[in-house]
């Protein structure tokens, strides 16, 4: 990395002298004034950080500690500029800021800033301060008891300002500093993957305006984070695996590639085959085309074809996000896929817990959507596109739950395997790539109707499936395959059977 700059900065120096105390070379750095840009995350330190901060701070001087190094900020620093962007390091900058105005520093300018309005930090930035106010605050009174206290923080405050040290990491190569950023975190607590790639993402938007970018982010936090961490690393990665005939294991800093998708500046045929598409798709979707001719809206978006990085990766993962939502809930009268679907409320009801039942609707889930993704339009459905749609449902299901139903304890390891058609158990084929070869729905139908085999009693080893069944000596089911309450089926065999797929 040609383009680092390594330094050690107290924090007096950093946040009340806007001073890096010493690079590489021995000289220090002035006029260093910080930034929060729009890609960082909130501020998310509850009290209870701050307060850790704090007691650990207390103790380095409290042992005597010559110097106490409190972490690493890495900052990325326009060329031409004084302006220092935090790549990362804001957490522990704002709380630091926020301890020395509790202790009595009035003014720091990096407070003075304006960041974007968001709950987490109007909330903890807030909270956080008074909590540390509480502990740290100067006494009005001028009792015995008041006056040490005051001495006490007086030398506390010296302490963080001259003793506390922050190794920095400053580079003038933007790319270099999520590097670097990746690489620090990959060594620690890592940051989920859609983490990084909001960054990187927000990075490529420099001709969007900073209220719609704000307003991205936004959005973007407001949905749950694990959520998102569920649906890149389960749902959208493994789809992208497995169409292209991959396992897949685990998305994290290493293979995010894959969302990264085409830039600005390439110019390759490839590139501008899909940036095309996706400009077309936008102009006639914010037209009024779609509403003067009575067509479809234009699918900006495929599962199996590359990202445009910048803006259309948030509305790329805003739209699959609420079309896997959409599948997933299965409400009568709410959503436009699945709808009050008998087979789903029967996996709703009895069969969400434990690991096979989760690997087999993920198995179903992720194939209904990326069936949606490629056949189903978004407006004006006509009823032949939901019977082809409900058709494909069923074949789903029996695909995902012929893996669940040949085992008594199934893994990730025998799933990859049935999805890649290397299993030796019934209906073992590869249904991501199967849909993605295909041009209609109507002829992956066709082919899923060739493919898929009926189970017989010997081929099932899930135990609830036996328990719910007993059989006399020529096979025949004598009861409870059948049993229903309020309109759901106990056992999910029930629609094999009814659908011709069991013996």
């Amino acid at each position: 990395m040609n383009n680092l700059t390594l330094s050690i900065t107290t924090i007096g120096d950093l946040l009340l002298r806007q001073t890096i105390t010493i690079t590489d070379n021995g000289e220090p750095i002035k006029g260093v004034k910080l930034c929060v840009p729009i890609y960082q995350r909130p501020y998310k330190w509850t009290a209870r950080n701050a307060i850790q901060l704090l007691d650990d701070i207390i103790d380095a001087k409290n042992s005597n500690k010559e110097r106490y190094r409190v972490g690493t900020l890495i900052l990325h620093k326009a060329k031409g500029k004084n302006l220092y962007d935090i790549v990362d390091g804001q957490q522990r900058t704002i709380t630091f800021s926020l301890l020395l105005t509790a202790l009595g520093e009035k003014g720091i300018e990096f407070l003075q800033q304006k960041i974007y309005d968001n709950e987490h930090n109007n909330h903890n930035i807030a909270n956080n301060y008074n909590a540390l106010y509480r502990r740290v605050g100067l006494k009005s009174e001028e009792s015995e008891s008041a006056i040490e206290h005051q001495r006490e923080m007086e030398r506390l405050k010296e302490y963080i300002e001259n003793r506390c040290e922050l190794i920095v990491v400053i580079t003038s190569d933007v790319s270099e500093a999520f590097q670097f950023f990746d690489s620090q975190n990959a060594r620690g607590k890592a940051l989920y993957p859609h983490d990084l790639l909001k960054a990187y993402h927000l990075r490529e938007m420099n001709d969007i305006s900073d209220e719609e970018t704000e307003k991205m982010v936004k959005d973007w936090e407001q949905v749950s984070q694990s959520g998102l961490a569920d649906f890149f690393g389960n749902y959208l990665y493994r789809i992208k695996e497995w169409v292209s005939g991959n396992k897949a294991n685990v998305l994290n800093e290493h293979n995010i590639q894959m969302f990264k998708g085409i830039t600005r500046s390439a110019r390759t045929p490839y590139a501008q085959f899909y940036k095309s598409a996706y400009c077309y798709a936008d102009m006639v979707n914010s037209s009024a085309m779609p509403f003067v001719s009575g067509t479809r809206n234009v699918n900006a978006f495929q599962l199996n074809t590359p990202i445009i990085a910048g803006k259309p990766f948030f509305e790329y993962t805003k739209h699959y996000y609420n079309i896997l939502k959409d599948i997933q809930n299965n409400n009568k009268y709410e959503g436009f896929y699945i709808n009050d679907n008998i087979i789903v409320k029967t996996l709703d009801r009895y069969f969400k817990k434990g690991i096979g039942n989760g690997i087999a609707r993920l198995m179903f889930d992720t194939s209904v959507l990326l069936y949606v993704d490629r056949f189903c339009p978004e407006t004006y459905p006509t009823k032949e596109d939901m019977e082809l749609f409900e058709q494909f449902v069923i074949y789903a299901f029996i695909w995902a739950y012929s893996l669940r139903a040949q085992y008594t304890n199934l893994g990730w390891l025998s799933a990859q395997n049935y999805i890649m058609g290397w299993s030796d158990k019934i209906n073992t084929f590869n249904m991501y790539k199967l849909i993605a070869k295909q041009d209609t729905p109507a002829s992956l139908l066709s082919a899923l109707a060739d493919k898929l085999n009926p189970l017989s009693n010997e081929d099932i080893k899930d135990g609830w499936a036996q328990e719910c069944c007993e059989y006399s000596g020529n096979g025949e089911i004598l009861k409870n395959l059948k049993d229903e309450k309020d309109g759901v089926y106990k056992n999910y065999l029930y629609f094999f059977q009814l659908n011709g797929f069991y013996k």
